[in-house]
């Protein structure tokens, strides 16, 4: 039941026309250069699928606090248009703030401008296509339950990925799903930024701390080096926590696309190091296809731990998934001399 609502609500697609999932919505968006700007959305839905083009104009921006709850004033040539063709009054009800969950951005959309989703502290996750190419400042602030960027392309293709990730500095997710079809899934974990003042000289120090800014910088331009991105693992194994690194190791062993077999090697071994503890979130969202992956490099004694975290978890299937895979005992054998 996890695995389906998590699909349901990672999944990405495109309202073409008006058409779609999000058949209720009203907009509020002015012209700007190549096409359209969304100011603000309304509706009942805290997963909206914004519209492609609105009144023949590709929606290309998406603009300042439009998801944030405490709304700007907008500008004069600002107007209104909805799917259904109603007016203002039918939608009573901004799609902002902490009713946000998820967005699903048009294809074409290229810039996201200042704190658009300020203060969406329900916000969990967004999807974008491939033409995004500028992000303003604030744009996640606050937004603490964000998971993860579901990017509508090939993992080898240019995205906008790097700023997005660059926008946040917590944990955070990524995953390549063109066409809904997940192909590739990556994690970039937290980091902080520090600035230290000497005192006698006013000359200010930065500094970083944590794996998670090396990993954002693993791009070519706007497309992800996932040799490079591999290669930072064993660097990573210094500093971040284990509870992390499974996650690292998992996600790109589960989706190894472009995996190199000595990378795919250092995760394995790494796994099968550490297998209960990579096992626990995916005992705790009942994933039983990673799980099986995680089984197949697990000793015995880690099984053992895992089987008992699926029962004391009250995950049955996982419990009997894990002991039902144990690998055979070898059996003791006898002759006449043994008697």
């Amino acid at each position: 039941m996890y695995a389906i609502m998590w699909v349901l609500s990672s999944f990405c697609f495109v309202v073409e026309g008006g058409h779609g999932l999000n058949s209720s919505l009203g907009i509020l968006w002015q012209a700007c250069p190549g096409g359209a700007r969304i100011l603000r959305v309304f509706g009942d839905s805290p997963c909206p699928a914004l519209p492609v083009q609105i009144e023949g104009f590709p929606v290309v921006e998406i603009g300042p606090y439009c998801f944030a709850q405490n709304q700007r004033s907008q500008p004069a040539d600002a107007r209104f248009w909805s799917v259904d063709g109603r007016g203002p009054a039918a939608y009573p009800h901004p799609i902002a703030g902490d009713f946000v969950q998820g967005v699903t951005l048009p294809a074409g959309v290229r810039a996201l401008h200042n704190a658009a989703f300020y203060n969406c502290r329900k916000l969990e996750w967004l999807c974008a296509g491939s033409a995004l190419e500028s992000v303003g400042s604030d744009l996640f602030t606050n937004c603490r339950a964000l998971d993860r960027f579901i990017l509508d392309a090939a993992p080898d293709a240019p995205t906008g990925l790097k700023k997005l990730v660059a926008a946040v500095s917590a944990d955070i997710g990524a995953v390549f799903s063109p066409g809904g079809a997940v192909q590739a899934k990556v994690f970039y974990p937290e980091y902080f930024e520090f600035l230290d003042e000497n005192t006698p000289a006013h000359i200010f120090n930065h500094s970083i701390e944590g794996e998670g800014y090396r990993y954002r910088q693993c791009f070519d331009g706007s497309v992800l080096r996932f040799a490079e991105y591999d290669a930072a693992f064993p660097q990573a194994c210094v500093g971040e926590s284990e509870k992390k690194l499974c996650r690292i190791a998992l996600d790109r062993l589960c989706t190894p696309f472009a995996l190199l077999p000595e990378a795919q090697g250092i995760y394995s071994a790494y796994l099968a190091a550490h297998a209960a503890s990579a096992a626990a979130p995916l005992i705790a969202r009942h994933d039983t296809e990673s799980l099986q992956l995680v089984l197949k490099l697990a000793d015995e004694e880690s099984r053992r731990q895992i089987a008992l975290a699926c029962s004391q978890s009250g995950w049955s299937e996982g419990a009997a998934l894990t002991l039902g895979g144990q690998r055979p005992r070898r059996q003791k054998t006898y002759d006449f001399d043994d008697l």
